[in-house]
């Protein structure tokens, strides 16, 4: 395919890329699509792993490599760092933004956009998937700064959050993509994020109501809404995934 342009993945934490549109990312970087990877911080304040995999202190580094593992099995060809430090989850796993600034946040996001120029942009949406605070305020940031700078991309993109309690996205998507063909890749850069793997466990095994392995949370579709801007034309990204979406009714399967 000749399809070649660039994309922005930008998110909260380290793994969100992955567990989020990982296989969606690596049909981009397959069709010819120039992936620059973009996280507001290291994920300083997560898990660390059971058993722990590093101490407290070490933590961002360790989860910047896992990024860059993941990154690499997703075909990125660039990752960079706002630079903030992710808070630690508070009581009764209370969430936190990663910044008490936004101003701050919006001008370091705009300008590494206006040092990439992606036509195309993927990040969180305005309900944060869901609700969490970092990811709205990344949402909140890059709309700030798409009002600001001169460049301007032609579409962006956020997740659509599975619900297990209905078994629906939401918001309501406008693509629902079987990314099958790129599990493996997906699969891998799960992998790599090792110290969020109780923590990836720990919740499928709860939904499942059985212990599950990395390997069987990731699943073959992902959604995605166009968020910006609003039902005007079609771009790149539009074009590829509708060679991927899945058929009426075939979806949630």
């Amino acid at each position: 395919m000749n399809h070649s342009f660039p994309v922005l993945a930008f998110f909260a934490h380290p793994d969100d890329e992955t567990m989020f549109l990982g296989g969606t990312l690596a049909y981009l970087s397959q069709a010819g699509g120039e992936l620059h990877f973009l996280s507001a911080t290291r994920g300083e304040g997560g898990e660390l792993g059971d058993p722990p995999v590093c101490r407290r202190s070490d933590l961002g580094r360790v989860r910047e490599g896992e990024l860059r593992c993941a990154v690499e099995a997703l075909g990125g060809v660039s990752l960079d760092f706002l630079g903030f430090v992710d808070p630690l989850v508070g009581p009764n796993d209370e969430l936190f933004p990663f910044s008490p600034d936004l101003n701050e946040v919006v001008r370091r996001l705009s300008a590494r956009i206006r040092e990439i120029e992606p036509t195309v942009i993927l990040c969180h949406g305005p309900a944060g998937e869901y609700g969490h605070p970092a990811h709205i305020q990344a949402y909140q940031a890059l709309m700030a700064s798409l009002g600001e700078i001169d460049f301007q991309p032609r579409a962006v993109y956020a997740p659509c959050w599975l619900s297990r309690e209905t078994g629906q996205f939401t918001p309501a998507p406008d693509f629902i993509v079987d990314v099958s063909p790129w599990l493996s890749q997906k699969t891998a850069a799960a992998i790599c994020h090792r110290s969020q793997h109780d923590l990836f466990t720990r919740h499928g095994s709860a939904r499942a109501g059985r212990p599950v392995t990395v390997p069987e949370l990731i699943r073959p579709q992902e959604a995605l809404s166009r968020i910006w801007p609003a039902g005007e034309g079609s771009d790149p990204l539009e074009d590829l995934l509708r060679k991927i979406t899945l058929p009426s009714g075939e979806a949630n399967r």
